[in-house]
């Protein structure tokens, strides 16, 4: 039996996590915008090893549960041993979301980096909203990469020697009328979810901005540059022919394709934990109201 691919990536969801969000305005979210002051069953559609459940159990009122569903077995064994010894109300579920049947008894419903991946994004929503009670809640992490490739900065570099923007936005517009699968979606939210007939919604932005800065102490500088490596950031690109080729199948033409190698080796050659090096991912947070009447 072919291995789930997110259950051979549980090293890289541990080390990347911390790039997206700072842990105060997640607490802001919780109690200022969304005030959540009665407990509430949550339910985390593409849970990984249960991520959103250690942020926001601490911040949610005494007596809330959190559901995490996954595909993955790797991943939920893995957040069963995580939350084992941790004084918070949790069920975890091996189950493949496209299959899965859920009853209406959830208050809140929750994806992170998920419906990027999804080739049915809004059939995905259909299933959150479909959980989640009258007057519950929708609440979506999703990126928008090409916002994330817009917000790096290497000193000393011009962005448009490392990353070409404009070849990157055809890309992944190309590869989401292909598959489905939107590495923009965090931007489009918020229209899915009002054609879908949520109420009061509204769209945040993660204030998260990382700062590699070589005159920092050297284990924070070391933790954050590898988490950027994990991420994928400045990784040696293909061999020469076998990049180009699977660009130009993608939909760049051979002179992009030519140029966007150049950049990426270039970047794999000055990345190092000795740079100064700023990146602001931009997660897009979209929220709003499930009214049935």
């Amino acid at each position: 039996m072919e291995e789930y691919y997110w259950d051979s990536k549980i090293d890289y969801l541990s080390s990347t996590r911390g790039l997206y969000y700072n842990d105060d305005y997640i607490e802001f979210l919780v109690k200022a915008v969304w005030k959540i002051n009665t407990p509430v069953h949550l339910i985390d559609f593409g849970c990984g090893t249960g991520y959103l459940g250690l942020k926001l159990l601490p911040l949610l009122p005494k007596g809330s549960m959190y559901t995490g569903v996954d595909a993955g077995i790797k991943l939920i064994n893995r957040a069963k041993e995580i939350f084992k010894d941790l004084p918070y109300k949790t069920e975890f579920i091996v189950s493949d979301i496209q299959n899965i049947h859920l009853e209406r008894k959830y208050d809140i419903a929750i994806c992170h980096a998920f419906l990027l991946h999804m080739p049915n994004p809004t059939e995905v929503l259909k299933k959150m909203i479909d959980c989640v009670v009258d007057n519950g809640r929708i609440i979506c992490f999703e990126p928008h990469w090409i916002s994330n490739m817009a917000n790096y900065h290497i000193n000393g570099h011009d962005q448009s020697s490392l990353i070409q923007l404009g070849l990157l936005q055809k890309l992944f517009e190309t590869d989401a009328s292909r598959e489905g699968k939107d590495g923009n979606i965090g931007i489009k939210i918020p229209v899915y979810l009002s054609q879908l007939g949520i109420k009061n919604i509204e769209c945040r932005v993660s204030d998260k901005v990382n700062f590699l800065d070589p005159n920092s102490e050297l284990e924070n500088t070391s933790n954050l540059f590898n988490s950027l490596s994990e991420d994928g950031f400045g990784a040696v690109p293909s061999e020469h022919e076998t990049f180009i080729r699977k660009l130009v199948d993608r939909g760049a033409n051979h002179e992009e394709a030519r140029k966007q190698y150049e950049n990426e080796l270039l970047l794999s050659k000055i990345f190092k934990n000795n740079i100064f090096l700023t990146y602001a991912p931009n997660m897009k947070i979209t929220f709003g109201n499930v009214d049935r009447s």
